[in-house]
């Protein structure tokens, strides 16, 4: 018991800032932490703790998109409209929450690797453990957070672009 708790102590709060960036949901995301801890009670030690816990962190959020994904499906089949649609932040909000806002798109509009490894690094995984926790070669990680962060950049700025057109012609 007391390793867990020695895990728990030192990769909880990482952790829950990882999956809240992936999944923008803070309860959600602490949910995950907690499940992952569970996971790792039922777990024979490993060598890279910290790259194991986010590897099942990883895991546990692709499941859980593949579900939504499917319910979402199955709702669709079943309503021949969908009554459920995400709102558009106010038009006229500040120029920052803008910005946030189109930084949050763009991210999760790269590949689900490429942004796990970004917020990854972002939480102090050395290349070894992010090679560990998403499956890729030591080398290829750099290349790998080098993409991510020009996918980001273009995107950012195309959407960036798209919404200031955008407000010039409905002016």
């Amino acid at each position: 018991m007391e390793e867990i708790e020695r895990l728990f102590r030192e990769y909880h709060a990482p952790l829950v800032r990882y999956l809240t960036r992936q999944l923008n949901d803070a309860d959600l995301a602490e949910e995950l932490a907690q499940e992952t801890f569970v996971r790792a009670m039922r777990h024979k030690p490993v060598s890279n703790e910290r790259a194991w816990l986010f590897a099942v962190a990883t895991n546990l959020i692709r499941d859980l998109l593949r579900r939504e994904t499917r319910q979402r499906r199955h709702l669709l089949a079943l309503h021949a409209e969908a009554s459920h649609v995400e709102s558009e932040p106010e038009e006229l909000s500040p120029e920052d929450v803008r910005r946030a806002a189109l930084a949050r798109e763009a991210l999760h509009n790269i590949p689900e690797r490429d942004r796990a490894a970004l917020y990854m690094s972002q939480e102090g995984l050395n290349y070894q453990e992010i090679a560990a926790a998403l499956g890729l070669s030591v080398q290829s990680v750099g290349t790998t957070l080098t993409r991510a962060r020009k996918k980001v950049v273009q995107r950012y700025e195309g959407l960036s672009n798209n919404h200031t057109r955008g407000a010039h012609v409905a002016s």
